[in-house]
This record gives C-alpha cells, sequence and structure tokens, in this order.
C-alpha cells in the first residue's frame, strides 16, 4: 500500500494534519513547516501520486485538500492487521 509509506515521512504527515484543518497553498504550508516552497512542493508530490491530496485551482494560487477516502483506506488497513491477531 503506497499510502502508508507517504505518510510515513514526518513532513508529509505534518502536512497530512495541516490539510485536515483547512486547505492550504504551497507557501502557506512552507510558513507553518518552517521548510522551504520548494520541499513541501516534492512532498505534495508524493503525496499526489499516492492519492492522498488533491490540488484545487483557485486563481494564481493551487490549495491543497486531503482526499479523505484514500487516508481513511489505509486507516482501515492498519485496523485490520490488529484483526489478524
Amino acid at each position: 500500500m503506497k499510502g502508508i509509506k507517504a505518510i510515513a515521512d514526518e513532513n508529509r504527515f505534518k502536512i497530512i494534519e495541516l490539510l485536515l484543518e483547512k486547505r492550504f497553498c504551497v507557501s502557506a504550508l512552507a510558513k507553518r513547516l518552517d521548510i522551504s516552497e520548494s520541499a513541501v512542493s516534492q512532498q505534495l508530490k508524493i503525496l499526489r501520486k499516492a492519492n492522498l491530496v488533491i490540488g484545487i485551482k483557485k486563481g494564481y494560487y493551487v490549495h491543497y485538500k486531503v482526499e479523505k477516502e484514500e487516508l481513511e483506506k489505509i486507516g482501515d488497513f492498519i485496523s485490520s492487521l490488529f484483526e489478524r491477531k
């Protein structure tokens, strides 16, 4: 499951946490995480490939949001690991 690997990184996990609160653009995420916009863009690329976030164009900016269904699939998969015992 590629989504698990995608959220294993600390910065990507923090991005997911922030995006669960509300939509943010790259520059707003960079400020909140205290990392460069380039680094945020690279992390978002990985999250997009894992179908965990989607970008929505608003004027000059792209605002990102979490694809909650995909995140729920990861949660369900992790929960199923406990049920195997």
